[in-house]
């Protein structure tokens, strides 16, 4: 009996003195702060430029902002008139590079000239304030519907350029 408590003794000694191997920590990635229920406008010279709505926002350490359930946009003119929207389901913004990405069911549309475009995934280039993708795009008109892949605009649609258009279309002089 007194051997196997020397043993046992024996046995819990070593255990104890075995030396425990430090964790290394893991570096957190997500994000630093959430938001919800965001309604925010941006202004230039005492004038709505932009208004943005968001259900939720997560900004992370670099700067980036994730919108994972969706975002909308008004643009406004100089004058304050609004001009267009941007919606997307999701949306992100890669802040070195100063840009937004909408994903999803992406629709902007042109109040004063009636038209929608349509696509699943859009750039936004804030500073220059132009839009521009690479997948498949369908914009609406009144009397017409223009599909195509690729597209650089201005952020209103005022003006644009379907790298690859397809159907048919009423071209005038």
């Amino acid at each position: 009996m007194t051997n196997r408590l020397l043993i046992v003794a024996v046995l819990f000694i070593s255990l104890g003195c075995r030396q425990k191997e430090a964790a290394v920590p893991l570096e957190y990635n997500g994000p630093l702060s959430e938001m919800e229920d965001v309604n925010m406008l941006y202004s230039e010279k005492d004038r709505i430029r932009v208004k943005m709505i968001a259900s939720k926002i997560l900004e992370f350490k670099n700067g980036d902002k994730e919108f994972p359930e969706g975002l909308y946009l008004e643009f406004y003119n100089p004058v304050g008139i609004m001009t267009s929207t941007l919606k997307a389901n999701h949306a992100f913004y890669f802040k070195e590079e100063d840009q937004w990405r909408g994903r999803g069911k992406v629709e902007v549309k042109n109040i004063e000239k009636n038209q929608q475009l349509n696509t699943e995934e859009l750039f936004w280039k804030e500073t220059t304030r132009k839009i521009f993708t690479d997948k498949f795009v369908t914009i609406k008109m009144e009397n017409e519907v223009i599909y195509g892949t690729g597209l650089d605009a201005v952020q209103d649609l005022s003006n644009y350029t379907i790298r690859k258009p397809e159907g048919i279309f009423e071209i005038k002089d």
